[in-house]
């Protein structure tokens, strides 16, 4: 397996594709925009400018990783020869197996189908192909090329041989695979989402303010990151889709977004990517200031 197909060239995306080029794999990265396309491979190479300033990883190396990944703006000419292709797509359900349909389609019949979903059933959208056995998820966390974990999501139908190739795979790319049942969520958002959520309302019922709340998860918790900057680095709007899902998937009311999260997607505060959400960005990618709305 040394021909691998990512779908989406986001953050995710990139970050797959730089991840399985620098393991030496020829990574078709795919995405209908070439604006997009562009910004990924700017992206990657940022990355691994850093890793060479760091002595991690030799010039010749970063070049050599560069000269592994191709990008196509078609699907079908992407993963024409593609042994395993992951998906790295918005987190829509409607689109999702929209590409899987398509994927399906295109690529051979031995090509494993993976998703990087974080939350969707693998089993909906192994259901809209031929080879429902022959489709899992590999949920990568972000940033992909630092994080180690891939959570390992094996759909109703999933093999048990295509789950221990992926395993094995996730192995040689120096990861650490953790196996996991197909419910919404999964273990990691199934988690982390509803906590992220409580740490809104927490915000939203005036309890504590953006780092009086974000203080005490890092300094009492042990937390990295608090999970008001957490929510702001995955993005809003991904909470808010993952919160859903999980809301329907469940009917638990637990799950149900809080109503200031829902505004601020609503009036497009998304977090680090616009440039504002809980705190702001506008002159620095750290969480150093807070948003004009909760100062």
């Amino acid at each position: 397996m040394k021909n691998v197909a990512v779908i989406g060239a986001g953050t995710m995306g990139n970050g797959i594709a730089h991840t399985f080029a620098q393991s030496g794999f020829k990574v078709q990265l795919v995405d209908i925009n070439e604006a997009s396309l562009k910004r990924g491979i700017e992206t990657i190479s940022r990355n691994l400018d850093r890793m060479v300033a760091k002595e991690k990883i030799t010039e010749a190396e970063k070049t050599e990783t560069l000269g592994n990944i191709t990008t196509y703006t078609d699907i079908t000419s992407g993963v024409e020869y593609a042994s395993l292709v992951v998906e790295a797509a918005t987190e829509n359900v409607d689109l999702k197996l929209k590409i899987f349909k398509q994927l399906d389609e295109a690529c051979p019949e031995d090509t494993i189908l993976a998703t990087n979903t974080s939350s969707i059933s693998i089993t909906q959208i192994a259901s809209v192909t031929s080879r429902p056995e022959m489709v899992i998820g590999m949920h990568f966390m972000n940033p992909v090329p630092i994080m180690k974990l891939v959570e390992i999501i094996r759909g109703y139908n999933t093999s048990d041989e295509v789950t221990n190739i992926i395993m094995e795979l996730s192995k040689t790319l120096g990861k650490t695979p953790t196996e996991v049942n197909d419910y919404p969520g999964f273990v990691a958002n199934r988690i982390l989402m509803p906590m992220i959520n409580e740490s809104i309302e927490t915000l939203y019922n005036g309890v504590a303010g953006v780092q009086e709340i974000d203080t005490v998860m890092k300094l009492g918790m042990a937390h990295p990151m608090g999970p008001l900057q957490l929510a702001d680095f995955i993005g809003l709007d991904v909470c808010l889709s993952i919160l859903n899902v999980m809301y329907e998937g469940f009917k638990n009311p637990k799950y149900a977004p809080c109503p200031l999260l829902v505004n601020m997607v609503r009036a497009g505060k998304l977090g680090v990517k616009s440039g504002e959400g809980f705190y702001d960005y506008s002159e620095s990618r750290k969480a150093e200031k807070v948003a004009n709305q909760f100062a």
